[in-house]
C-alpha cells in the first residue's frame, strides 16, 4: 500500500535551518535584512556614510534643493550603502576562508574598497553639482 507522507520541511544543508515559504518567507527575509543592517552599523565607514547622508539632507534643505535632487541623492546613497554591505560581506568571507595573508585575499578586499570609493566619488560629485547649481541660482 502506498502511504501518503507529509512533505519534509525544506532544510538548508545540514544546518538545521528551515527554509520558509509563503508569507513566512517575506518576514524571514525582512528579519535577515534587518540583521544585516545591524551588522553593518558595526562598521565605522558605514556609520560615517549614514552621518554624511543625514548632513547632506539637511544641507539640501538649507539650499532649497529640488525634489529630484533629494531623490537622486537618496538613490546614490542607497547604492553606496548596498555596496558597503557587499564589501563588508567580502571581507567577512575572506577573513573566514583565508585568515593568513594571501595576495588573492588582498586583491579581493582592495577591489571591494575601490567599488565603495567609486560610489563615494559619485555621491560627492553629485552633491557638489547641487551645491554649485543652487548657490548660483
Amino acid at each position: 500500500m502506498n502511504e501518503h507522507k507529509a512533505p519534509e520541511p525544506d532544510i538548508i544543508g545540514n544546518t538545521g535551518i528551515r527554509k520558509e515559504r509563503g508569507i513566512a518567507h517575506f518576514f524571514a527575509a525582512s528579519r535577515y535584512s534587518f540583521q544585516g543592517f545591524k551588522r553593518l552599523t558595526q562598521e565605522s565607514a558605514f556609520r560615517h556614510e549614514l552621518l554624511a547622508y543625514a548632513g547632506i539632507i539637511v544641507l539640501f534643505a538649507v539650499l532649497g534643493a529640488s525634489f529630484n535632487d533629494y531623490l537622486l541623492f537618496s538613490v546614490l546613497a542607497f547604492v553606496l550603502f548596498a555596496v558597503e554591505a557587499l564589501n563588508t560581506a567580502i571581507e567577512e568571507i575572506i577573513d573566514r576562508i583565508s585568515p593568513e595573508f594571501s595576495i588573492v585575499a588582498k586583491h579581493a578586499k582592495d577591489l571591494g574598497s575601490f567599488a565603495v570609493f567609486c560610489l563615494l566619488v559619485a555621491n560627492a560629485v553629485f552633491v557638489a553639482s547641487v551645491v554649485i547649481r543652487t548657490a548660483l541660482a
